[in-house]
């Protein structure tokens, strides 16, 4: 088996290569493969995982064909894979309890966090549920595998003082005026990057951002924003259209990774810890669900489909559970 491999890598590369590279190779080859048995998989197998492979490549271009953005489509196709590549049976004859261990045995292998866990659940539990949906399989074996419960996590925001701190540390009115239309708008950093100047109304301080999903929606910024978003924008002399762009020529449109280690810069000079893009989000959904905005409102702000995501967004001031205990309750 082992020579027929090596004959058949030759033959390939034989248009290719001289004859004394092809001898090269050869030599190669048996020095690496000599500690090695080479042995062909059962045909079975072989049949399995081609079928599987179909159906997962099936099942991303549905995803795709839904609106799924690549980010998502890897990381949807990335764990599915992972899956296959410890399985040898066909999709339709895989168990309950097979996928149960193949999760527990994730979690030991690679000391996974619980959410780790139940993201790869929730991914095979879709995969296998359009399976079920499009009558490959009879019924979902993940049905029965229930959402991992992981801890509440209290997640950290941005507080007043830091964010003076913040602004304070800023030495490029660029700088300011994204710190500002962060903390004002919630947006995601995928979304400010892909801002365009003329996407924003000023008269109105709103401009329409695309979200996950292609989803469109409108956020609000507040009247510092937008003075400070005016100041950078007349000390602008390029001519792109991007909203923020780098500091120096050629002025390239700023990057997710740009914006994140620009924020971890500002942090370090303030001596702030872990500042990065998404606290400033969750800082604003802290502070709306403070002040008594309603939680669907803050819901629609910051684009969630589901209300739930915005409650783990949202850390609830213990001192305003305090005041309106003692009001409602003492």
């Amino acid at each position: 088996m082992k020579e027929r491999l090596i004959d058949g890598v030759i033959a390939k590369m034989s248009g290719g290569l001289s004859p004394q590279q092809l001898f090269a190779l050869r030599r190669a080859l048996d020095d690496e493969l000599a500690e090695f048995d080479v042995t062909s998989a059962p045909k079975g197998v072989e049949k399995a995982r081609k079928a599987n492979d179909d159906l997962a490549a099936q099942f991303i271009s549905a995803k795709r064909i839904e609106g799924c953005s690549e980010k998502t489509l890897n990381y949807y196709e990335n764990t599915i894979r992972a899956f296959l590549d410890e399985t040898s049976k066909e999709l339709h004859d895989v168990t309950t309890n097979e996928i149960r261990k193949y999760l527990s045995d994730f979690q030991a292998k690679r000391n996974s966090s619980k959410t780790t866990v139940d993201n790869v659940r929730r991914i095979l539990s879709s995969f296998f549920s359009w399976l079920e949906d499009e009558d490959y399989i009879v019924k979902s074996p993940v049905r029965r595998i229930h959402k991992v419960r992981s801890e509440t996590t209290v997640k950290e925001t941005i507080s007043d003082e830091h964010l003076e701190k913040l602004r304070d540390t800023c030495t490029e009115v660029r700088d300011l005026a994204m710190i500002d239309f962060l903390v004002s708008t919630g947006v995601r950093v995928g979304e400010l990057v892909t801002l365009n100047r003329n996407d924003i109304d000023f008269n109105e301080r709103q401009c329409v951002v695309l979200g996950k999903g292609n989803k469109e929606r409108t956020v609000y910024f507040n009247a510092r924003a937008k003075v400070h978003l005016q100041n950078y924008l007349v000390t602008r002399t390029d001519d792109n259209q991007a909203l923020f762009v780098s500091l120096s020529a050629p002025n390239n449109r700023l990057t997710i990774s740009g914006v994140e280690t620009r924020l971890r810069q500002l942090g370090k000079k303030a001596k702030i810890c872990r500042i990065h893009p998404h606290k400033f989000r969750r800082t604003l959904a802290t502070m709306a669900i403070d002040k008594g905005m309603p939680i669907e409102q803050v819901q629609r702000l910051l684009g969630h489909c589901k209300i739930d995501t915005t409650l783990h967004y949202a850390m609830v001031n213990q001192t305003n559970v305090r005041i309106a205990h003692r009001k409602f309750l003492g």
